[in-house]
């Protein structure tokens, strides 16, 4: 512990304190610890503090929702809460044997999940109409419940974080006490430090003393041999490239774009005076969608390899309903692009999740800002760097994948900061976590330090989790109005 910062420290001390153990997660967000401050606060609240949903609903809910990625770390350690907090044993047999209620739920889980486009009024008046109905208040509190650990596998994946030993004892009885023996089980490991820096071999402290490295060998952090874990698919081509439909990065990519020609750009676009029309604005969003729809594709026929683990299946319901691209929507094409100057999380989301949910929105958005906001003005190891621009054009895009436009920004800069194996692995990330590998990992932002990769990572899960609020909040508007 000597080796992390006062802050990150005491934070570590916190987290210890109120679940007993220093989680890997936590460990790993300690990069960045006035982000983790905010973030621990608000996963306690929406977990333990006050809110209309019984404790049990509220680990059910991360179970159900973690499932849609196939998370195993989330799983299980939500497995291990909803028991502590006396929920009925009998429901970790699966969704067919949870109450009604929640199961109705499970219909909001997975369209949140992956085409969060498809929601509307009338999946929020099925949940409040009936015997089994949920008020207004549980269906926003299970909503901010959904969308948090939607995202929260998205950052798990992404920064391939590990299962600690003795969780992982308790999920697979028949392990060897290995991490390495665990599905995608990996091995070397990293905790933050002072500078920033990775240190290998660290541990992490639990309630039973147990060390386990918080990062997957073959994973972010690891120095070993790149292993795949989920399904692999083959290559395909595509206008003369070949993508891999697995997930992994495509390949025939554009060369990657080194940090100090990054710089360069970004010091270019700050420069530029130039204005361009509301026509033109928008003809950029669509080609940077359209772009997006041509990563990872993934043909009719690929969900049928879609493997989902013995252990998480009892709480996986339709495992086919994926993501799709929002640009390929087809016969749902009279689903309009989401625009922010419509419906925007500062002057609708915040306002409507405070009413109904405590004073949830304030926490939700001091979280959002930090990790929007969060910067150390280095980049590669170069200092002094401005990197509001290359942030922002993460944030956007991401939304752009899910369809929501922000009307004020010039979506060509994306392309001019964005290497597209980049773009790939943040649609990886967002998109079908499950499947992000360390190649994946590896081959995008070479030049950036492991805390500047986990920066990322944060970016993935906040804008995909506001993502997910903006089209649920805005359907409960609608229905209340």
């Amino acid at each position: 512990m000597g080796q992390i910062g006062h802050d990150t420290h005491m934070l570590f001390i916190d987290a210890f304190l109120q679940n007993n153990r220093l989680d890997h997660v936590t460990q790993v967000i300690g990069y960045h610890p006035t982000y983790l401050d905010v973030f621990l606060r608000t996963q306690n609240f929406i977990l333990r503090g006050d809110g209309p949903l019984p404790y049990d609903y509220r680990h059910f809910i991360a179970i159900m929702a973690a499932g849609r990625h196939q998370c195993s770390y989330l799983i299980n350690l939500q497995k291990q809460e909803f028991l502590l907090q006396g929920g009925d044993q009998t429901w970790l047999k699966g969704l067919s044997q949870i109450p009604q209620k929640l199961r109705d739920l499970y219909e909001i889980n997975k369209i949140l999940a992956h085409r969060p486009w498809l929601l509307n009024k009338s999946h929020i008046e099925k949940l409040t109409k009936g015997k089994d109905s949920w008020s207004l208040a549980e269906v926003v509190h299970a909503i901010v419940l959904l969308a948090h650990f939607h995202s929260l596998s998205s950052f798990v994946f992404g920064c391939g974080v590990n299962e600690e030993v003795d969780r992982a004892i308790l999920a697979s009885p028949t392990s060897n006490n290995s991490a390495a023996a665990h599905p995608g089980g990996r091995s070397s490991p990293t905790t933050p430090t002072a500078n920033s820096e990775p240190i290998v071999n660290s541990t992490s402290a639990s309630s039973r003393g147990t060390s386990s490295p918080p990062l997957r060998a073959g994973s972010p952090h690891s120095l070993s041999a790149s292993t795949h874990y989920g399904p692999v698919g083959s290559p395909i081509s595509h206008n003369g490239e070949v993508l891999i439909v697995s997930g992994n990065v495509c390949s025939g990519e554009l060369e990657a774009v080194g940090v100090e020609t990054l710089m360069q750009r970004m010091k270019s676009l700050s420069e530029r005076a130039e204005e361009f029309s509301a026509e033109e604005r928008t003809k950029r969003f669509e080609h940077v969608e359209s772009q997006s729809a041509e990563l990872l594709l993934s043909p009719a026929g690929m969900n049928s390899t879609t493997q989902i683990k013995a252990d998480i299946g009892q709480f996986v319901d339709d495992p086919t309903f994926l993501y799709q691209d929002f640009a390929r929507r087809g016969e749902m094409g009279d689903i309009p692009t989401f625009r922010v100057q419509d419906y925007s999380w500062d002057d609708h989301g915040y306002s409507l999740v405070n009413r109904l949910y405590n004073d949830v929105g304030n926490l939700l958005d001091e979280k959002f800002k930090t990790a929007y906001n969060l910067t150390y003005y280095t980049m590669g190891g170069r200092k002094d760097v401005d990197t509001s621009r290359f942030r922002r054009a993460i944030w956007n895009y991401i939304q752009c994948m899910f369809g929501i436009r922000h009307d004020d920004y010039d979506y060509g800069e994306v392309n001019q900061l964005l290497e597209r194996s980049l773009k790939a692995f943040i649609k990886s990330a967002c998109c079908f976590p499950e499947r992000v590998t360390k190649k994946d990992y590896d081959s995008v932002l070479r030049e950036f330090k492991h805390s500047e990769k986990v920066h990322v990572n944060l970016m993935v899960l906040e804008a995909r989790m506001q993502a997910e609020l903006l089209y649920a909040l805005r359907a409960v508007m609608r229905y209340m109005t």
